[in-house]
C-alpha cells in the first residue's frame, strides 16, 4: 500500500512540473517574441477578427465579464473567499487564497514595469491606463478563479461536481481574456502572457501547499 501511494504521489508530482513548465515555457516564448517584434501580425489578426462582432448588445456583456476580472472585484472576491473558508475553518485554504493573489498582484506590477509594453490603440472601446503585457486581468483571474477551481477539485466528492465547477472557473476566466480583446485595451499576446504568468504562480503555490499539507499530514 505505501509502495502504491509513493508511485501515486510521483505521478502527481511529475504531471505538477510539467504544467509549471509548460506555463513557465509560453509566457518565456510569448515575451521573447513580444520584446522583438514578432507578434504584431498575430496580435492584429486576433484584434480584427474579435472585434468585427462589436455590438451595443456584446459591449455590455464583455463589460461584465471585464468587471469580474478587475482589480476592485478581485479585492472583493478574495476577501469573501477567505472570510468563508476561515468561517469553514479551512484557515489553511483561506491564507492560500489570500497570499496566492496577493503576492501574484505584486508579481503582475512588477512584470508590467519590466516589460512596460503600451496598451493597442486599435478601436479601444474603453480607456485603460498602465503598461499593457501581462495583462492584469488575465494574470489575476487566472490566479483567484483558478484557484478556487483547485480547491472544487481538491475538496469536492462528486466526479461530476469537480468537473462542473472547474470548467466553470476556467471558462470564466476564457471570458474575461477575451473581453480584453474585445474592449481594445490589451494585445491578444498580452492575454496569453497573463494566463501563461498566472498559471505559472498558481502551480508554484500549489505545490506549496501541497508541502505544507504533507508536513501536517494532512
Amino acid at each position: 500500500m505505501e509502495e502504491k501511494e509513493k508511485k501515486i504521489s510521483a505521478i502527481y508530482l511529475s504531471v505538477i512540473l510539467v504544467i509549471l513548465g509548460t506555463f513557465l515555457g509560453v509566457f518565456i516564448l510569448v515575451a521573447n517574441e513580444m520584446r522583438e517584434n514578432k507578434l504584431v501580425k498575430f496580435d492584429q489578426t486576433i484584434i480584427h477578427y474579435v472585434q468585427g462582432f462589436i455590438s451595443p448588445k456584446l459591449t455590455e456583456i464583455m463589460l461584465f465579464f471585464t468587471f469580474l476580472g478587475s482589480v476592485k472585484w478581485l479585492i472583493i472576491a478574495v476577501i469573501l473567499a477567505t472570510l468563508i473558508l476561515f468561517l469553514l475553518k479551512k484557515r489553511a485554504l483561506g491564507i492560500f487564497i489570500l497570499l496566492s493573489s496577493g503576492i501574484g498582484s505584486l508579481f503582475n506590477s512588477l512584470l508590467k514595469h519590466i516589460f512596460k509594453r503600451t496598451r493597442p490603440d486599435i478601436k479601444p472601446l474603453i480607456k485603460e491606463m498602465g503598461f499593457s503585457f501581462p495583462s492584469g486581468h488575465s494574470m489575476g483571474s487566472f490566479i483567484f478563479y483558478g484557484a478556487i477551481a483547485y480547491i472544487l477539485i481538491h475538496y469536492y466528492h462528486k466526479k461530476w461536481r469537480k468537473i462542473t465547477g472547474a470548467t466553470l472557473m476556467f471558462v470564466l476566466i476564457f471570458l474575461i481574456g477575451l473581453s480584453r480583446i474585445y474592449l481594445g485595451v490589451h494585445f491578444p499576446s498580452d492575454i496569453i502572457g497573463g494566463f501563461t504568468a498566472g498559471g505559472t504562480w498558481l502551480v508554484c503555490c500549489i505545490i506549496m501547499f501541497r508541502y505544507y499539507e504533507y508536513k501536517k499530514g494532512l
